[in-house]
């Protein structure tokens, strides 16, 4: 191979959600970060020119990371050493001020070049890296979802990019600015959501060079990168059960790349050895965690499962309940990303549903008319969420139904407790606190408009002690999926 040609291996991982323990699946262990380590390092040592990148959600999901809010997230990923992380938007999930922190205690750089300082439009962080290997200069550019700035509202001096045209100016920006150091692969790391990153590709100059989007935040599979114009577009699912995998041939004269292959590596004992100073730290943590959350809640009548965030589900149907019956609501809507396992039961122990429903907020009442509940469930089913562009969904609670036709965008049926919903009719119904932090957002509807009806109230400072409370003290629960939401 001639000197301007050099391979390059680009290891990916994103939505990696605290997924740090090895899961046995047909007397085969899957996934896992000292496996996932494992690979990285046997890697690195069959080929020089190797980087591993993260395209943000380290956090959330695990019992681990929710107990030491992140900090053990940060020590486990010090030993697995990225080359490059950049932030996810539940990396703000524990606040900015913690986010901060926590990145002081990261040994890898972060980038981000999105979140600012309203006032002086100061970044809170680096937003790009130039990672030098093998004379070859590689730009990193972190780009992160515009659901940040709902998060970021709980901090009114911090700011993000509202939009793709805004995200694509300022990569311009940064490619011009460093292009004269001869820059030999443009990445950019994203937490947009693959069908986000299409868009946003078709918006960049091909005179910026930008070569590559690894993403994150859709937890797509997919078997081979997905192109528009010269850019390449990957994402590595989620969890830690598989890696991407780009063998990548760099012309650094013309700074592009050549050639190249990826895949998507499973992450097992058959192909992956372990990392055994990983697997011991991450077993200190799983000990002190099992000692307060290994007791047993409940349990259900059979395993309630979450399969799909869009779409009616038996967990999310019951948590729903469980809110409204201890707090005194008409209806619940709760946030079907809230409910972070795929299935929960039929033994519920606590860490479990930690697991399950780790968002320990508030829960607000509003009132609302028939008229704006109808507009805003109509605006949760709108065409965007059948297309696969991430939206917040709900799941109802007992009591309402309603029937919607995709073709006429109306629904054929709303009611509640049986009787058609009234346009003036009035219903207490429960928002958890993000959800009614960013209601316009989430909604399409003023918080104002809501407010002529009554002034919103917190019901409960802990959504996840209302629900761990409920299930202690009921036991054999049971929910069957299919009669609150209907789509035709």
């Amino acid at each position: 191979m001639e000197e301007r040609y050099k391979k390059l291996v680009l290891l990916h991982s994103n939505d990696m959600h605290g997924d740090f323990l090895a899961e046995q699946t047909d007397e085969n262990l899957v996934g896992g970060v000292s496996m996932l380590s494992g690979y990285i390092n046997q890697v690195k040592e069959e080929e020089k020119n190797t980087l591993y990148c993260i395209a943000g959600d380290m956090f959330r999901g695990s019992v681990i990371d929710s107990e030491y809010q992140g900090i053990s997230t940060i020590e486990i990923m010090n030993m697995l050493s990225p080359d490059v992380v950049t932030l996810g938007n539940h990396e703000t999930d524990y606040g900015i001020a913690h986010l901060l922190f926590l990145e002081k205690c990261a040994k890898f750089p972060i980038i981000n070049a999105n979140l600012h300082v309203k006032t002086n439009h100061a970044r809170l962080f680096k937003p790009f890296l130039i990672k030098e290997i093998d004379g070859m200069k590689v730009l990193f550019i972190g780009i992160l979802t515009e659901e940040v700035m709902a998060q970021a509202k709980n901090d009114g001096l911090v700011g993000s990019f509202v939009n793709i045209e805004e995200a694509a100016e300022e990569i311009g920006r940064i490619c011009n600015a460093y292009n004269s150091l001869d820059i030999d692969l443009t990445v950019l790391l994203t937490h947009i959501g693959f069908e986000e990153d299409k868009k946003l590709a078709a918006r960049l100059d091909p005179d910026w060079g930008v070569d590559l989007i690894i993403g994150g935040h859709s937890h797509t599979f997919i078997t081979e990168p997905a192109k528009v114009g010269d850019i390449l577009i990957v994402q590595a699912g989620t969890g830690t059960d598989q890696i991407g995998r780009f063998d990548l041939t760099i012309d650094t004269e013309l700074n592009c790349v050549t050639e190249y292959e990826w895949k998507c590596v499973p992450i097992d004992a058959e192909h992956c050895p372990l990392d055994g100073e990983l697997e011991n730290l991450i077993k200190q943590y799983k000990e002190k965690t099992d000692e307060k959350y290994g007791r047993v809640i409940t349990r259900f009548n059979r395993r309630l499962t979450h399969p799909c965030r869009t779409q009616e589900t038996a967990l999310g149907g019951l948590l729903a309940d469980t809110l409204k019956r201890s707090l005194g609501i008409d209806i619940m809507l709760l946030g079907s990303g809230s409910v972070r396992t795929e299935a929960l039961g039929p033994v519920v122990m606590l860490q479990d549903l930690t697991e399950a429903f780790p968002y320990d907020d508030a829960i607000h009442m509003i009132t609302v008319t028939g008229e704006q509940l109808e507009s805003m469930l109509l605006f949760m089913v709108r065409d965007e969420v059948w297309e696969g562009v991430h939206c917040e969904f709900y799941q109802f609670s007992e009591g309402l139904h309603a029937v919607y036709s995709r073709a006429e965008h109306r629904f054929l049926e709303f009611t509640f407790e049986g009787e058609p919903i009234q346009p003036d009719q009035k219903l207490r119904v429960g928002l958890q606190h993000y959800h009614f932090n960013n209601f316009e957002d989430v909604f399409d509807l003023p918080l104002s408009e809501v407010k002529k009806n009554g002034s919103p109230r917190v019901v409960s400072t802990s959504a996840f002690e209302v629900i761990e409370e409920y299930l202690g003290a009921n036991q054999h629960l049971d929910r069957v999926p299919g009669d609150r939401l209907v789509i035709v």
